[in-house]
């Protein structure tokens, strides 16, 4: 169960992650565009090499039209991919200030009441994230520029979700095994194992 776990949450962080290249590489070709187009505008090429630029212009240099819609569908998708391995490595931003000073069995037993508060929270983000999804696709509200039906970010976000409620579930039982265990099971933030 513990590598299958684990392996979910590494192929839904490997989706997150490749999605966000896409979105790096569409958002770095839609600023050129854009900035290319600006460039061809400029009084000089409007001026001096106004047939060059016009042939440029018609090639359809610009910005790519509804780009920041794949973009905030693809970044909610990435949020959600990410974190089933933020929460099986115990990977999520902590402040230990002063549990370092505290036992490795007292850590244990913060580290799992933290693990059930977050599974918990993670359960009812993904279970409002589905009614979204479910009004979306009731309504049929589609994006402004690319026209796709706004469900399917709904969908995909809330698909990672589920890999991670699934993650956290897991961990949730996990932790508290470990502090009733007085044993590290899981990997931590500081590598212990």
């Amino acid at each position: 169960m513990h590598r299958a776990v684990q392996s979910l949450a590494r192929l839904t962080a490997l989706a997150g992650g490749i999605v966000l290249i896409v979105l790096i590489v569409l958002t770095t070709l839609s600023i050129l565009g854009r900035s290319l187009n600006k460039f061809f505008h400029n009084d000089f090429f409007d001026t001096s090499l106004t047939g060059f630029s016009q042939w440029m212009l018609n090639t359809g240099i610009g910005e790519i039209n509804g780009s920041y819609e794949v973009l905030e569908a693809g970044v909610a998708f990435a949020i959600f991919s990410f974190l089933p391995v933020c929460q099986f490595y115990g990977a999520h931003a902590t402040v230990d200030v002063f549990t370092s000073m505290l036992s490795g069995r007292v850590n244990r037993w913060i580290a799992a009441f933290w693990e059930v508060v977050l599974s918990a929270t993670i359960i009812l983000i993904v279970w409002r994230l589905y009614e979204g999804m479910l009004r979306y696709l009731g309504n049929g509200e589609t994006t402004l520029f690319l026209q796709f039906p706004v469900w399917w970010a709904y969908a995909a976000s809330t698909a990672a979700g589920l890999v991670a409620c699934v993650v956290g579930v897991y961990c949730a039982f996990v932790r508290l095994a470990e502090a009733l265990g007085d044993r590290n099971i899981l990997p931590s933030e500081h590598g212990e194992h």
